[in-house]
């Protein structure tokens, strides 16, 4: 029988509207450069639109990390070994997750993930999928503190961060994020971290600008959320989708630009954009070996093995909590 419990540690109102969310639309959409966190693009229907984004012919990130978890099972099973509680921060559908759980024989899995309904429907897939495995979804944000279940509290812990969602966050925040997962994780942990190598910048670009437009229905859904959840009245239609590569950060920047001068209002705050302003939206960071290095050390992770996709886009690094130490 499958051990399974769910719990809920996303902070609602009164009317059910996350406060960090109201808090961090207000706060952003009142900067001289709009602009709102990339984990609020990840309702349930932003959740859809990424899924649907991964298949897409011009995103090859999902392509080359899963190359990786295929063709590596018998490394990760080296490297990582039996018994650990997989703890994957931001699960999504969890569709790479199975790749990772056949080659390590985990004690458990614990998805986090913001997206309520869409985290308990991947959960229970991969219960189905794995009958004699335990797993304990986690409704929560995971930039926060997360409390893990008491289940696997003396387990040891592999963390699960695929895709690259680190390069969404600025290098501060990153390290925040890291030290974070290390305290939650703790002693002893491990973590298997996806990052998106540096390339020609066509290529890049073209995987947050595809040419069937879902990628500007995924960014033009967090107005349409803003409207519905904080009782906001953005004109949608006059938002353009509008993806860049910014050289000297490094970075894919996902904006949405107003294409007239609109007027609107959130939560009951009146703001206004011009002609060309944009609401800063996602960045997606993209790494040298060397900065990927220098993030993980600074988090608080020790480098232990890297993996590559044949054309050497994309790495999976394996990581391990580095112990403190009261000098260099």
């Amino acid at each position: 029988m499958v051990a399974r419990e769910g719990i809920t540690l996303v902070n609602l109102d009164a009317e059910g509207v996350d406060v960090q969310f109201r808090r961090d639309v207000l706060r952003g959409l009142g900067e001289a450069q709009k602009a709102v966190p990339a984990r609020w693009l990840y309702d349930d229907r932003g959740s859809e639109l990424f899924e649907d984004i991964t298949g897409l012919p011009e995103y090859y990130p999902t392509r080359a990390e899963t190359e990786i978890l295929r063709g590596r099972q018998a490394e990760f099973r080296d490297l990582i070994g039996a018994g650990r509680a997989v703890v994957e921060f931001g699960s999504g559908s969890s569709t790479k997750t199975p790749l990772l759980l056949e080659s390590i024989a985990p004690a458990a899995y614990v998805p986090l993930d913001i997206s309520g309904d869409f985290l308990r429907a991947a959960a229970d897939d991969l219960a189905a999928r794995f009958p004699g495995l335990p797993v304990y979804p986690v409704e929560a944000d995971f930039m926060r503190a997360v409390e893990l279940p008491e289940a696997v509290t003396d387990l040891p812990k592999l963390g699960f961060f695929p895709g690259s969602t680190i390069g969404n966050m600025i290098a501060p925040t990153a390290v925040d994020l890291l030290r974070s997962m290390r305290s939650t994780l703790g002693e002893g942990s491990q973590l298997l971290i996806g990052m998106d190598m540096i390339k020609d910048v066509a290529t890049m670009t073209a995987a947050y600008d595809d040419s069937a437009g879902v990628t500007a229905a995924f960014n033009r859904n967090l107005a349409e959320r803003i409207n519905r959840e904080l009782d906001g009245t953005i004109p949608v239609d006059a938002l353009r989708h509008v993806a860049c590569w910014n050289d000297d950060h490094a970075r894919i920047e996902m904006h949405l630009e107003a294409t007239r001068p609109i007027e609107f209002t959130v939560s009951g705050q009146a703001f206004t954009m011009r002609a060309g302003e944009t609401i800063h939206t996602e960045n997606s960071h993209k790494f040298s070996r060397r900065s990927a290095h220098l993030l993980l050390f600074a988090g608080g992770w020790s480098t232990r093995h890297w993996w590559h996709d044949s054309e050497g886009r994309f790495s999976l690094v394996l990581a391990d909590a580095t112990r403190p130490r009261s000098a260099p």
